[in-house]
């Protein structure tokens, strides 16, 4: 008896009711939604994957030359020792180059002098040198040599004189 529809006498103001009640819920359902749907909305994604390997840049470390050998390269990469006084150069086919490296060092005018000067010196103390070895060497000469002989050297450009004695007395 409660459950017959045709009991209840038809009631439009009950049925507008009804109706925009289920409305209001209806629209704070699709709010609810709405708002739990935003932050997790998928954006625009793209992934790009690179099969082949990355260019590589920039210098390497090595300690030696084996390791050099055993790293793998794609195009020409120098590589460094520790203490930047070697370097290898290897390309893709897997040769190797090295290299020895020296540090310039910019030199001012005061280094510069003190460079030439130094030079200078180390020119005196050969000559020096070369002195004391010729004294040394005619020392051992003079000492050597006997000073009873006569010492028969000709001088050039001058010739032999002879010199005669002539005695004459006068007689009164």
């Amino acid at each position: 008896m409660y459950n017959n529809p045709y009991m209840n006498a038809y009631n439009p103001q009950m049925t507008k009711e009804k109706l925009d009640e289920s409305i209001t819920r209806l629209q704070q359902m699709r709010d609810q939604l709405n708002q739990n749907m935003q932050p997790t909305m998928p954006t625009n994604l793209t992934q790009n994957f690179s099969l082949s390997p990355a260019p590589q840049t920039g210098m390497k470390y090595a300690n030696s030359l084996d390791e050099v050998s055993k790293e793998m390269v794609y195009f020409d990469t120098p590589f460094f020792s520790k203490d930047m006084s070697v370097m290898w150069l290897k390309n893709a086919k897997g040769e190797i180059k090295s290299y020895e490296l020296n540090e310039i060092i910019q030199k001012d005018d005061k280094d510069l002098k003190i460079e030439y000067l130094t030079a200078q010196l180390q020119e005196m103390n050969k000559g020096m040198k070369q002195m004391t070895e010729r004294l040394k060497e005619m020392e051992e000469n003079a000492s050597n040599a006997t000073f009873n002989e006569p010492v028969e050297e000709p001088v050039e450009g001058e010739e032999p004189t002879t010199t005669s004695t002539v005695r004459t007395s006068k007689k009164k």
